[in-house]
């Protein structure tokens, strides 16, 4: 048969276009539903414009319907939103072609919380939990041309207040901040009811994407990587696939593995018959000589990029990729000779656990962008963390989240979401629970920074010694029936659940282990220790109250001054003023134990920006004492993860970021005290101890050189220690001397022991070591003198060189209507009398602009007179 030039062209295009379409029906198709949402009060029936993902309470802010609840003592303005229902709607179009698919799937990644969902005016699901994702196919009630999705959610208050009222007991959720605590019975982030360091908004809406997925046959709906055993020769997994089909039938299943874009691929197929329904299919998946990895600091975080493509005759109809560690976890906590150890092997090694514990990013939790994301993570290997702890009272967080940790080598300790109370045991809330536990156990096991699952925060500590019965006044039947309850969540549903999906993980049923009142409860597990703040105690007490592991502890800041102007002006300007305290979210200590603290170790400042200053070096200087006390008492304690990392909201907070993500002065301690070699001194018994520790790899030579100076610069004394032997993973103390001997009759308060750190002459680390408080201490007012370099463009930044006349302490360097993303790579340090110092700024401002807008401040420059 011949043809002529334009009949080869409509064969060509009919054959492209039949081909096209077996390529396009054959495979899963998704689609994201964004723009074209609306809202409505369900009493009011007025339609607005919204946003998806987002809640109910930025769509009323971004229509100023609202006030803004983070400004001023707006929060209380908003309190009635939480007590409406709510819909949203969106209209769109679906094609004849759209309808061929064997199945059209709604995918609501995320419904806050009480949700119900009507496609076409037909109610096709119903979701009561926050953290789950619901999968419906809703092609039966879907139509060629527009089509109506419609979400109305209940009011979590009214849902609620029934259950409430049939109870005969109040649960004792002390961080509601309403006065019926209600967030007990939501399976919903527990920190929007309220807690010590964030406001109440208890919120509503779509606050993660819907996706619409159409497929035809059949469609992977998960894939476990699953290792069962790692040798330096071999690494052997079982790829466990769950596969829902339409209808029976053959297929195969390729599996690939490949490392680090590399050419060499390793291969798995297997032909798979598909019953109807959900399938599992399990696939035995070698890899030869693997790559390791490991956690920041202790080498490479390699993945592997494993595949799973489903095929119909050669043509793949659905794919799954992910990224994938290979690595051992082991979280040793058993009894030993001095208690009972709590710390984690990597590989083999021990490895002291650095880092500190996190909260949702917002209370509006659709604002956290990916920026936000990746600018936390930056920050956390910029202060040489290796562990984070997602806590109970938030969410489980976004893949992104798990994804960076795991690019990034920071393992996670995962919390399930319950913290500081007792919870329903009914059948409905357990199995609530259990869909929850279920679906977030399989969405996190394959990533390898996750370390380990926890039940709950407090709760068991809480129910031995917070005087909950008597305090709730509960009757003996009811206490025990709480109790049990407890037993039921915690060590049985919740571990039953870890066993079921991610066998091997070790998971326990509360943190802390040990209580902090008792001298025992330092010997045995992890430890919250809150005898400074909530106790009251010293920071001195960090030296002596010394736990296995350190999973808890803290003290409070306010962030600085342009993020306080976020949210106040200067008639705010008051620790007592309204606005201040309607953002202190721990009012029974909060701003008063601040300045109890503060009055204690420094002079009174003399006004509020200064109170501002000091309350950052106050909290620093506090964690500085705790980090390296328990560094030096390695391997007796192996972790230390101070509260907090960051905020959900601007306010006075226990945080080393603020909610815009600026660090504080103990971001910068906690980057300096967490370094891979510390040299770290303490004065005891009219002692002075020097400790060398190392979190490195291998072992190193060092020079530690010591000089006791008064504040004018004037050695008293000095002593060179040639040749340490700094062994890999340990603390060692290498130097002791009687201060009486380094002082020479010299008032302590005059003088500082400068201490640091050679390796092949260079400086690799220093420490100063302080022999009386701050507020006895004579200092003067230092000339400091600025100087510039060249701009980095290529990372925007600018060198910038500080030099000193007189002794500074806490030296703060700020640029004048910052920006969060600019930042000091060093600040609040000291420096010696004539010492230069470069610092790099990251800023793309010139050093013109800089220098104008450039304020260096000191502790001196904070007194009165």
């Amino acid at each position: 048969m011949k043809y002529t030039r334009w009949g080869r062209w409509l064969v060509s295009i009919f054959f492209l276009t039949c081909f096209t379409k077996s390529i396009y029906a054959a495979g899963t198709v998704t689609d994201t539903l964004v723009a074209g949402w609306e809202f409505s009060r369900v009493d009011e029936g007025v339609w607005r414009p919204a946003t998806v993902p987002g809640t109910v309470h930025t769509d009323l802010l971004a229509l100023q319907l609202i006030p803004d609840p983070f400004v001023g003592t707006n929060e209380k303005a908003v309190q009635w939103v939480d007590k409406k229902d709510w819909e949203y709607r969106k209209k769109w179009k679906l094609s004849a072609a759209d309808l061929q698919y064997d199945v059209v799937e709604l995918d609501f990644k995320g419904l806050d919380t009480y949700a119900s969902v009507y496609v076409n005016g037909q109610l096709v699901l119903q979701s009561a939990n926050m953290f789950v994702e619901q999968v419906v196919n809703v092609k039966r009630w879907l139509r060629e041309g527009d089509n109506e999705v419609r979400v109305h959610f209940d009011s979590p208050i009214k849902h609620d207040m029934p259950q409430f009222l049939k109870d005969q007991v109040i649960y004792p959720a002390g961080n509601d901040a309403s006065d019926i605590p209600l967030s007990i019975y939501a399976r919903k982030a527990p920190y929007h009811y309220g807690w010590d360091w964030g406001p109440r908004l208890v919120t509503a809406g779509i606050w993660k994407p819907v996706l619409v997925k159409k497929w035809n046959k059949a469609v992977i709906r998960d894939v476990w990587w699953q290792q069962q055993q790692l040798t330096a020769a071999s690494a052997t997994l079982n790829a466990v696939a769950t596969v829902e089909a339409v209808a029976a039938g053959t297929y195969n299943l390729r599996l690939t593995t490949q490392v680090n874009n590399a050419s060499k691929l390793t291969t798995t197929n297997t032909k798979v018959v598909l019953k109807q329904g959900r399938n599992t299919i399990q696939v035995p998946v070698q890899i030869r000589q693997p790559q390791l990895w490991w956690p920041a600091g202790q080498g490479e975080q390699t993945r592997y990029a494993a595949t799973a493509e489903l095929l119909d005759n050669a043509v793949a109809i659905d794919k799954n990729k992910q990224l994938v560690g290979l690595r051992t976890i082991e979280v040793v906590n058993q009894p030993d000779s001095l208690g009972e150890s709590f710390y984690v092997k990597i590989n083999g090694r021990p490895v002291f656990m650095k880092g500190a514990n996190y909260i949702p990013q917002d209370n509006f939790l659709p604002r956290v962008t990916t920026a936000t994301y990746t600018k936390l993570f930056e920050d956390m290997r910029a202060s040489h963390f290796n562990m984070v702890r997602v806590w109970g009272g938030g969410i489980y967080e976004d893949d992104l989240f798990y994804d960076l940790a795991d690019a990034s080598g920071i393992l996670v300790w995962q919390d399930f979401m319950f913290a500081c109370t007792l919870y329903p045991s009914d059948t409905a809330f357990l199995n609530n629970v259990k869909a929850e536990a279920a679906y977030n156990i399989r969405r996190l096991r394959n990533h390898p920074s996750l370390a380990l699952w926890c039940g709950n925060n407090e709760v068991a500590v809480a129910i031995k010694n917070w005087g909950w019965q008597s305090g709730y006044a509960y009757t003996d039947e009811q206490w025990s029936q709480l109790q049990q309850g407890y037993d039921q969540l915690f060590k049985t549903v919740l571990p039953a659940a870890v066993k079921e999906n991610d066998p091997g993980r070790f998971y326990f049923h509360s943190s802390p282990i040990s209580n902090w009142g008792k001298k025992e409860d330092f010997t045995k597990g992890d430890n919250h220790y809150w005898g400074v703040w909530h106790g009251m105690e010293w920071f001195e007490a960090y030296n002596t109250h010394i736990p296995r592991f350190m999973s808890e502890y803290g003290f409070q800041s306010f962030p600085e001054m342009a993020t306080i102007d976020s949210f106040a002006t200067k008639a705010d300007y008051d620790i007592y003023s309204n606005v201040m305290q309607s953002h202190q979210k721990s009012p029974a200590k909060g701003n008063t134990a601040i300045r109890t603290y503060m009055l204690h170790y420094y002079q009174a400042p003399k006004d509020f920006p200064s109170f501002v200053y000091l309350s950052q070096v106050l909290q620093a200087e506090g964690m500085k004492t705790a980090i390296e006390a328990h560094r030096r008492a390695m391997p007796y304690c192996m972790g230390t993860l101070y509260w907090q990392l960051n905020d959900c909201w601007p306010g006075p907070s226990w945080s080393g970021r603020d909610y815009y993500g600026r660090w504080k002065a103990l971001q910068y301690y906690v980057k300096d005290a967490f370094t891979p070699l510390l040299l770290s001194g303490v004065v005891e018994d009219k002692q002075l101890h020097l400790w060398a520790v190392s979190d490195e790899t291998r072992n190193k030579k060092a020079d530690v050189e010591l000089t006791v100076m008064d504040l004018a610069g004037n050695p008293l004394w000095k002593k060179t220690l040639s040749g340490i032997n700094i062994a890999a993973n340990t603390s060692r103390k290498i130097f002791s001397v009687d201060t009486t001997a380094i002082l020479k009759g010299r008032n302590p308060a005059e003088v500082i022991c400068y201490a640091q750190l050679r390796i092949d002459n260079k400086i690799i680390k220093r420490n100063i070591i302080y022999f009386a408080p701050a507020k006895e201490m004579p200092l003067e007012k230092p000339s400091v003198a600025v100087t510039f370099g060249k701009q980095a463009a290529q990372d925007g930044s600018v060198l910038m060189t500080i030099r000193t006349d007189k002794f500074a302490r806490n030296v703060y360097l700020q640029l004048n209507n910052a920006m969060p993303e600019e930042r000091f790579e060093e600040n609040y340090f000291d420096l010696l009398p004539g010492e230069t110092r470069t610092v790099r700024i990251y800023t793309r401002r010139n050093p013109v602009d800089i220098k104008a807008a450039l304020t260096i401040t000191s502790l001196v420059d904070t007194y009165k007179n």
